[in-house]
């Protein structure tokens, strides 16, 4: 995965690079996908979405975040994404094929707009063992869960001459879609 620059800061986020890289292998975008972010934040997911689907919306309800949005994009050279400033699930057009949540507020209600159009790829990344655990039952009543990971990633550092890890949290990434 190439890298991208993420010089402005939202005080969230972003996803890390490896667990983009998993998300994104879930979601499998192509170029007549149509991708939706729900909470884009950063836009880390955003901007690698943008490289592979041939439509990308990028949802976020806080106007400051999707300005950072906005300034990372344009510091990858990402232009045509559409960005709309609201509460989910509003904004989820009834085209899309690809749906990402990168946070789990409201997510039950996005869920129910996935299902009720028939998205065909849902991710959802949680950091927390218990939401992980209840967004994991709303996928399956809603028939779309496939599978949950939880990917756990350790980055190498240089300690007393040796190599030594430091371990990053662990994220939970359930996917799915409707079937």
């Amino acid at each position: 995965m190439a890298r991208i620059a993420l010089p402005h800061d939202a005080k969230a986020g972003p996803t890390k690079p490896e667990v983009r890289s998993v998300t994104l292998g879930k979601l499998d975008l192509g170029a007549g996908d149509h991708f939706v972010e729900v909470g884009s934040c950063t836009g880390a997911v955003t901007i690698e979405a943008a490289r592979r689907a041939g439509r990308v919306t990028a949802i976020e309800r806080k106007p400051e975040r999707l300005e950072t949005t906005r300034k990372n994009l344009a510091a990858n050279g990402i232009d045509g994404v559409e960005l709309v400033e609201t509460e989910a699930p509003d904004g989820i057009g009834d085209d899309a094929d690809a749906l990402f949540l990168g946070g789990s507020r409201n997510y039950e209600a996005v869920l129910d707009r996935a299902a009720e159009i028939g998205i065909d790829r849902v991710v959802m990344n949680v950091s927390r063992l218990e939401v992980a655990g209840d967004a994991v039952r709303a996928f399956k009543t809603r028939d779309l869960f496939e599978e949950v990971l939880q990917v756990q990633v350790s980055t190498g550092y240089e300690l007393a001459g040796a190599t030594s890890f430091d371990a990053d949290n662990p994220v939970y990434v359930i996917s799915g879609g409707a079937k």
